[in-house]
C-alpha cells in the first residue's frame, strides 16, 4: 500500500482550464524547473528593463555593427596618432589638389594638406562637440522637465512656455546670430550654443516620462509611507522615467554633429586652425569638380559618423520601448 506521504503523481493544470496527471518524478522535476520545463513559465527569474534590454541589445546586429564604428571612431579620437602619423597641419602648396599617391591615399587639399591626416584628426573635433553637447542638453532638460513634470503647478506653465519661446528659434538662423560675434576657436561656443537650444526637446520629453511615473502605485505607495520629495524623485521615478530620455539623446547625437559640420560651413562654428569636417567640407566647395576627393572623404566620413549614431539611437529605442517588440 503507497505510503500517504509520498503520492504516486500529482495534478497539473493544463493552461486549458482542465489537469492532468504527473508521475511524482516528473512533478518534482516540473516544480524544481523555473516556470516549467522550458524555463518561461510565471515562476521563471524575472529581469528588469534594463537587463532585457541589454539582452535585446546584444542580438541586434544593428546595434553591433554601429556599437563597432562608434567605438573605433572614440578611439581614433582620443589617439588619432594610432592611424595617422603626419601632422594635419603640414601643409606644402607644391602639392596643393593632387590626387592620392603612396603614404597619402586621400590626396591633398587646396593648401597642400593631407586630406587623410585631416580627416583622423577631425574626429576628435566632432565626437568632442556631439558627446559635450549631448550631455549638456540631457543633463538641462531632464533636470527642469523633470521638476516641471514632478511639482507641477506654476513651475510647470513657465517651463512649457519658456520652451515654446525656444521651439520658435531656428536652429541655424539661431547660431549665424549667436556665434557671428565669436571669435574663440575652441569648441564650446558651439557646444554652448547647442546646449542653449537642445535642451527644451530632451526638457518636455522628461516632463511627460515623469508625469506618467508619478501616477503608478509604486509611487503613490511611497508618498503614503512619507517618503520625501527628493526619495521619491531619485528612487522611484528617475529609473523609470529616463529610459526616453536615453532614446532621445542618443539619436540627437549624431544630429549635434552634423549641426556642427552645418555651422562650420557656414563660417560661424569652429574656425581655422582648428581641424573639422565642416571646414574641410566648406574649403573643399569650390573645387568639386576639379579635386571631389578634398570634398568627398570629410563629408563620407561625417555622413558614416552621423549614421552610425543615429543606427545606435535606433536599436536603444527598439530596445527599451516595450510597445516596439
Amino acid at each position: 500500500m503507497p505510503d500517504p506521504q509520498e503520492p504516486e503523481g500529482a495534478v497539473a493544470a493544463t493552461g486549458m482550464g482542465g489537469a492532468m496527471d504527473l508521475a511524482a518524478s516528473e512533478a518534482t522535476t516540473l516544480e524544481r524547473t523555473p516556470g516549467g520545463p522550458d524555463g518561461t513559465g510565471p515562476s521563471a527569474p524575472a529581469r528588469s528593463l534594463w537587463s532585457d534590454a541589454w539582452h535585446d541589445l546584444r542580438r541586434n546586429p544593428v546595434f553591433l555593427v554601429s556599437g563597432l564604428i562608434i567605438v573605433f571612431l572614440v578611439v581614433i579620437s582620443l589617439w588619432p596618432s594610432l592611424i595617422a602619423t603626419g601632422n594635419p597641419l603640414d601643409c606644402d602648396l607644391g602639392n596643393a589638389r593632387e590626387g592620392s599617391s603612396p603614404g597619402h591615399p586621400f590626396g591633398f587639399n587646396e593648401q597642400g594638406c593631407d586630406v587623410y591626416t585631416r580627416v583622423v584628426y577631425g574626429t576628435r573635433v566632432s565626437v568632442t562637440v556631439g558627446v559635450c553637447a549631448t550631455l549638456g542638453v540631457a543633463v538641462l532638460g531632464s533636470v527642469l522637465g523633470g521638476l516641471a513634470g514632478f511639482f507641477g503647478g506654476g513651475w510647470d506653465a513657465v517651463l512649457s512656455r519658456v520652451t515654446d519661446v525656444f521651439f520658435a528659434i531656428p536652429v541655424v538662423l539661431g547660431g549665424l546670430v549667436l556665434l557671428s560675434v565669436v571669435t574663440s576657436s575652441t569648441v564650446w561656443p558651439v557646444v554652448g550654443f547647442m546646449v542653449l537650444l537642445g535642451w527644451p526637446q530632451i526638457s518636455r520629453i522628461a516632463r511627460g516620462s515623469v508625469i506618467t511615473a508619478k501616477q503608478n502605485d509604486y509611487v503613490q505607495a511611497a508618498r503614503a509611507l512619507g517618503a520625501s520629495h527628493s526619495r521619491m524623485l531619485l528612487r522611484h521615478i528617475a529609473p523609470n522615467a529616463v529610459a526616453p530620455v536615453i532614446v532621445v539623446a542618443t539619436i540627437a547625437l549624431g544630429t549635434y554633429i552634423a549641426l556642427e559640420a552645418t555651422l562650420s560651413y557656414l563660417g560661424v562654428g569652429l574656425k581655422p586652425p582648428t581641424v573639422s569636417w565642416g571646414i574641410d567640407i566648406s574649403a573643399a566647395s569650390p573645387y568639386i569638380r576639379n579635386a571631389p576627393h578634398m570634398l568627398l572623404w570629410p563629408a563620407g566620413a561625417l555622413a558614416v559618423t552621423v549614421l552610425a549614431f543615429i543606427m545606435l539611437g535606433d536599436a536603444v529605442r527598439d530596445a527599451l520601448d516595450p510597445k516596439l517588440r
